[in-house]
């Protein structure tokens, strides 16, 4: 029979011209050929190897983990994925940390795949939603998963481009929120820099959502070399030195660059001479010390306009310039054109222009362009210098950002905010010092921090080698640079933390005890295990030990240990407790004299324990102490040990416990089922709907304020100033207050903000005694800013004498208005019969959402 069915299949191809039966073969040879073969050939380029480990893992239907320096081609794998998608005809989704990065990526994606097949979610845009490729920010997808969209049926692949950003303080659990929930079906392709512990990070996510391939390239497709950069004085060119001295190929190695450090410790004594100090003690910077220097020697500082120059002779333009301040940034573009320093010819100065002005028409009026000092903006950008950083609004960083990337900007000065996921490498790197404020003070950067920033530097396929450049600062040692130009850079740790909302969405959906098992397959609980079981170690150990005591001090009399423990109880009695009670602040005299009585009268009942314990008797008594006392010090060291140890076990469950714990003492949940040994499931209740629709720092408060009516009566403008409160961090930690409170001190914003403010600290006082992370405090700094903008008024008039950045309008004014849309969506849930708020909320959000607020960037 399959004879005969081979001989009709022959017969039927002899039936076909040549050419045909080329086209047979070549189709059924295309369709044994591997999906990443296909795509593969598909590429202008040869795939590296991490990437084909990256892609065939994922065909096998594997999670893949990609840990690779910037610019080394981890996209790749992404585009694979969103190849197979096609394929399949299912679903990917494309989240990035930030909205910037989702929209670059959205523009890339359009031009691969077309408009029709590319879809941008971003909270304040949505384009084509339902495409089978949709970028989005990793917010929009854990809500999107909290809400169970039916988006997520047909989804099979998910992208967390950077998803080292886990780490972020803020907004990092959103990442763990993700991988955790996702459906089973779907597959991570996660995105990340190369960091030390990325073999546990990988191990916590098979542990979660099956098999993972990691795949780790620490090789950069453009090598980098570190230099660092001196200057003698202002009468001196700068001198570029190599950080690493050099072997016999030209290859930087490992060891300090000796001509380095002898330079600097030659400036250090001409230093010390101009001060009239005596010469430095012999070996303080030079290689021997390993690049050591006497702190209190202030050496020259190159100008920033000075190390452009010397840059650009150089040939090793276009670059980025790192200065930790938006101030600073802004200034280094003012003090190069007051040099005189010119990097673009006219055939640039035209391009530019010509761009600058496409991309602005329309999009914003004359007024804000003179507000946002557009044409001083333009010039520098005509000469070939911009800023970069928070402070600008998104249009004026994307023309920045575009100018770069066609090579006609030649150099930028950004803040760290450059250095995550955005598209823009350079020939050059310049770090102007290795530390920065961090809000509270200055602090050192970190080997991840470095790396992330002089990972721009070298472009692929134009550049052979990157150059990372520091410059000579005030406490600046080469050593420092070389520790941190490390490879494996820094670990990843999770932020992970149960939030208000979080338990609401969750409880939604599941009960209490299926909630308390997901929250322990976090990444954070999985940390906190994998250090517990070096605490068991310990406790095992102590545990023999102290049997080892308690065999040697047995007592025929009676229980010796019994008798260490009244003592131990009254030593903490005597000491700890008669300190607490010395230090707290009683209510009267009288309560005061009430609880030392009552001390002293616990003391003495156990001495009198003591004295009439049987052990007393014992004519070995002082050798069962001698054993004693150390079974006393072994036993506090075990308990403060068990102590560490339960605080790391089933620690994010606990804290999950207290959330549930105060959202039933508000109204949020309800037990359900209680059978009197506190095993109860917990329900979602009308205000717990509620809750379960605020995304916000200030969930709860936000949730509890609208629960108590305290905006009730407000108009659409008052509403947007009291809840600007919830969004606005003033920089520096310096806000509080507005310059003027509108309508007057007495009016119904000051009136309301101090409602709110009462909400606040009554939900603060609950966290306090749960132990729950602090709240951030409301901040009212913008209060009056907001009530002008939300007026009607200008750009130009609400900034006016304001110390607030364009950039930092539009972001907090972005954020308020993704508030009041929350509210305004979440009618059905309000207590209210007429609901008025959710209209205001709607009305407000309208008025915020206008002119430079709405401007998206995408178009």
């Amino acid at each position: 029979m399959a004879r005969h069915h081979r001989t009709s299949q022959n017969d039927a191809s002899r039936a076909l011209s040549p050419a045909q039966r080329y086209a047979s073969f070549r189709r059924r040879q295309e369709q044994n050929r591997s999906l990443a073969a296909q795509f593969a050939d598909k590429l202008p380029f040869d795939l590296d190897d991490f990437q084909r480990d990256a892609i065939d893992a994922l065909e096998h239907d594997s999670n893949v983990l990609v840990a690779a320096p910037t610019g080394a081609g981890k996209t790749v794998v992404a585009d694979f994925a969103m190849f197979l998608a096609r394929e399949h005809n299912v679903k990917a989704f494309y989240t990035t940390p930030i909205k910037a990065l989702s929209n670059q990526k959205y523009h890339d994606l359009v031009a691969m795949y077309g408009p029709d097949n590319v879809g941008l979610l971003t909270g304040d845009t949505s384009i084509n939603s339902e495409a089978d490729i949709v970028v989005m920010t990793t917010e929009v997808l854990r809500n999107m998963l909290y809400e169970h969209s039916s988006t997520l049926h047909a989804l099979r692949y998910v992208i967390l481009d950077e998803v080292h950003y886990l780490a972020d303080r803020f907004r990092g659990p959103v990442w763990e929120e993700v991988i955790i929930h996702l459906p089973d079906s779907v597959r991570i392709i996660g995105l990340s820099a190369t960091v030390s512990n990325v073999e546990d990070f990988s191990r916590w996510i098979e542990s979660v959502r099956g098999t993972t391939k990691l795949v780790v390239s620490e090789r950069r497709p453009v090598p980098l070399e570190q230099h660092v950069l001196v200057q003698a004085d202002a009468d001196t060119e700068p001198e570029l030195f190599d950080l690493y001295r050099r072997d016999d190929h030209g290859e930087q190695t490992t060891k300090l660059n000796a001509q380095l450090v002898d330079r600097l410790d030659q400036l250090d004594r001409r230093a010390a001479r101009r001060r009239g100090e005596e010469r430095p003690r012999k070996g303080h910077g030079k290689a021997g010390s390993r690049g050591g220097r006497r702190p209190d020697i202030q050496r020259y500082t190159p100008r920033r306009w000075a190390v452009v120059d010397e840059l650009n002779y150089l040939d090793m333009l276009p670059g980025i310039y790192f200065i930790f301040s938006r101030n600073g940034c802004d200034q280094a573009v003012e003090q190069c054109i007051n040099a005189g320093l010119e990097l673009t010819n006219e055939d640039e100065m035209r391009r530019i222009r010509q761009i600058v002005d496409e991309m602005v028409e329309g999009q914003m009026s004359q007024e804000d362009l003179k507000a946002l000092g557009f044409s001083k903006f333009r010039f520098a950008l005509e000469e070939g210098f911009a800023s970069h950083h928070a402070g600008m609004v998104a249009l004026f960083r994307q023309i920045v950002e575009r100018l770069f990337e066609e090579g006609l900007v030649k150099m930028v000065f950004a803040t760290e905010t450059l250095a995550l996921g955005i598209n823009m490498p350079a020939r050059c790197v310049i770090v102007e010092k290795l530390e920065k404020f961090d809000g509270t003070g200055h602090v050192p950067l970190t080997p991840g921090e470095f790396t992330q920033l002089t990972g721009r530097a070298g472009r692929r396929g134009i550049d052979t080698i990157g150059h990372a450049i520091v410059v000579d600062h005030r406490g600046f040692v080469p050593a420092t640079a070389a520790a941190l130009s490390s490879k494996r850079v820094y670990p990843l740790h999770s932020s992970f933390h149960a939030t208000f909302n979080m338990a609401v969405n969750l409880l939604n959906s599941s009960d209490y005890e299926t909630t308390r098992v997901t929250l322990d397959h976090s990444f954070a609980q999985w940390e906190a295990n994998e250090s517990a079981w070096q605490l068991e170690s310990q406790m095992t150990t102590l545990r023999h030990a102290l049997a080892g005591y308690e065999q040697a001090f047995h007592c025929e009399h009676g229980d010796f240990a019994e008798l260490m423990r009244i003592r131990m109880r009254l030593s903490d009695l005597e000491k700890n407790e008669r300190r607490r009670l010395k230090q707290t602040a009683f209510r009267s005299d009288q309560e005061r004299s009430t609880a030392f009585r009552n001390l002293d009268k616990r003391i003495a009942e156990l001495k009198a324990q003591d004295r009439h314990h049987p052990c007393r008797n014992c004519p070995d008594l002082q050798q069962h102490l001698k054993w004693g006392h150390r079974w006393v010090r072994e036993t506090r060291e075990y308990e403060r040990v068990q102590r560490r140890y339960e605080s790391r076990t089933g620690s994010v469950a606990r804290q999950f416990d207290q959330i549930c714990f105060i959202l039933v003492q508000l109204g949020y949940l309800k037990r359900h089922g209680d059978d009197g040994h506190g095993t109860a499931d917990m329900r979602l209740t009308e205000r717990g709907q509620l809750l379960r629709h605020i995304y916000s720092e200030q969930d709860l408060v936000l949730a509890q304020a609208i629960e108590e009516g305290i905006f009730d009566g407000l108009d659409e403008r008052e509403l947007a100033s009291v809840l600007s409160s919830l969004v606005f961090e003033a920089r520096g930690g310096i806000g509080g207050e507005p310059r003027y409170w509108p309508g007057g001190a007495q009016g119904p914003v000051a009136s309301t903000a101090r409602a709110l403010e009462n909400v606040h600290a009554r939900i603060a006082m609950m966290c306090e005694d749960g132990g729950l992370d602090e709240l951030a405090k409301l901040d009212f700094g913008i209060a009056d800013i907001i009530y002008e903008w939300a007026d009607g008024d200008a750009l130009a008039s609400v900034l006016k004498d304001r110390d607030l950045t364009g950039g930092d309008f539009v972001r907090n004014a972005k954020r308020l208005s993704d508030i009041l849309q929350q509210i305004a969506t979440a009618e059905v849930y309000m207590p209210h019969e007429d609901k008025p708020l959710a209209q205001v909320a709607h009305q407000a959000m309208k008025a915020v959402n206008r002119g430079i607020v709405a401007y998206s960037g995408v178009d």
